[in-house]
């Protein structure tokens, strides 16, 4: 997981965080049930105070991207579209088995894209 923040930024920190987060939810990059680091690992992480993070955590639980589980941790929560997740969860799984077996992202890519060309009625 890739986050950076800008010391400079007139943009605060808390911000840069849970916009970088949202980021990565919304394009699949941190897909449903993916577990993110605990508050405090990431503070340290990004050098930010824990207090920083913790924010930038409840306000996505807010916006119910993520849902905290206890002492299990903080994972991205299901979408409201239960089709769309359980496809997100299928391509993470495909991209997985593909890299495993070597296979280049464009070769993958145009293999999903014949799929779907062949299953179009008509």
């Amino acid at each position: 997981m890739q986050i950076s923040v800008e010391p400079g930024s007139p943009v605060p920190p808390y911000e840069q965080v849970r916009g970088q987060l949202a980021e990565m939810v919304g394009d699949g990059r941190l897909p449903v049930g993916a577990k993110l680091p605990t508050v405090r690992r990431l503070a340290a992480e990004l050098g930010l105070a824990v207090n920083t993070v913790a924010r930038a955590y409840r306000e996505l639980e807010a916006a119910g991207l993520l849902e905290t589980r206890g002492r299990h941790g903080t994972f991205v929560a299901p979408g409201r579209d239960d089709a769309v997740d359980r496809l997100q969860r299928l391509a993470a799984g495909y991209a997985a088995e593909a890299a495993r077996l070597g296979v280049a992202p464009e070769t993958a890519s145009s293999l999903v894209r014949a799929a779907l060309d062949a299953a179009r009625p008509g």
